[in-house]
């Protein structure tokens, strides 16, 4: 199939598949004669896999390092950990957006709630006070004693 038919049945622009042959993702392209692309059914499926390991927040190059070989050999193992550590990085991510988001809740609930009476150069500090009694004591750092 030509590139125009390829992007019209992954969704992709042909740009994005150029780009994505040009980047060494997409290697199962012959050209013909006139010098036109021509994809395998193969394709499909490895462009849908890109894509949505783009989507799922892999870089280019940890893609690049996950696809089968030449051989169309999978590196099983390497993708499997890879599929892990990603999960970790996400759920990761989670707990931070978590984290701001309860500090923003905390922040415009302060704003709301803040006494009428109290000076407009006060208000930041107030809301600040508010930040901090929301997170709670700060851990204390261990200092490393020096070896005697």
């Amino acid at each position: 199939m030509n590139i125009g038919e390829l992007s019209k049945r992954t969704g992709l622009a042909a740009s994005r598949i150029r780009f994505y042959e040009k980047s060494g993702l997409l290697s199962m392209v012959e050209r013909k004669d006139n010098g036109y692309r021509q994809y395998g059914p193969e394709a499909i499926w490895m462009l849908e896999i890109i894509a949505s390991a783009q989507g799922a927040g892999f870089s280019l190059d940890e893609i690049r390092s996950l696809l089968p070989d030449a051989k169309a050999t999978w590196r099983h193992d390497a993708l499997l950990q890879s599929l892990q550590r990603k999960v970790a990085e996400i759920e990761l991510l989670q707990q931070r957006l978590a984290h701001n988001k309860a500090q923003l809740l905390v922040a415009i609930e302060s704003m709301k709630k803040r006494p009428d009476e109290m000076a407009c150069a006060d208000r930041p500090q107030w809301v600040l006070n508010k930040l901090r009694e929301a997170a709670g004591p700060a851990p204390r750092r261990s200092r490393a004693r020096p070896a005697a």
